[in-house]
């Protein structure tokens, strides 16, 4: 049971070589930070039984009123509502806070279906005020249903 960055060690087909006009950056990004390793940017999680699941973008941050967020951390909190399948959080612009902060792309579980958005809502801003910051509430909450 451990957490860490997800880097490979060998090439495979259809990997990145380049970054157009920046070679310097590609380098900078996906080869320096672990020296023989290819960083593909993401954390990752591999359970005692060698099962990988990934945790997010480790790089994915948004500045809400001068307090660095990683959305992997937000996204963390959501996912553990038992109507909530996954989650993506994403920032936007915001006049006076610099990034506001949605959830998007917010999948219910199948039992879940029925659940009223207004109160999924008041429900994840409660669970992440509580787990990390009220700060870090959401302003908008997306529910996504099959169509």
């Amino acid at each position: 049971n451990i957490s860490g960055a997800l880097c490979i060690s060998q090439a495979w087909p259809g990997m990145a070589r380049t970054i157009y006009n920046d070679h310097k950056r590609f380098l900078e990004t996906y080869l320096t930070p672990y020296p023989g390793f290819f960083f593909t940017g993401d954390g990752v999680y591999r359970t005692s039984e060698g099962y990988y699941q990934l945790t997010g973008r480790l790089d994915d941050i948004i500045n809400i009123s001068g307090h660095r967020l990683g959305t992997a951390e937000v996204e963390d909190v959501v996912n553990h509502h038992v109507a909530v399948a996954e989650s993506a959080v994403i920032g936007y612009p915001h006049e006076i806070k610099g990034e506001g902060k949605m959830l998007a792309f917010l999948p219910l579980k199948h039992l879940s279906w029925g659940y009223c958005t207004a109160t999924l809502a008041a429900e994840l801003r409660e669970l992440i005020s509580k787990k990390i910051a009220k700060y870090a509430a959401p302003e908008y909450v997306q529910v996504t249903r099959p169509g």
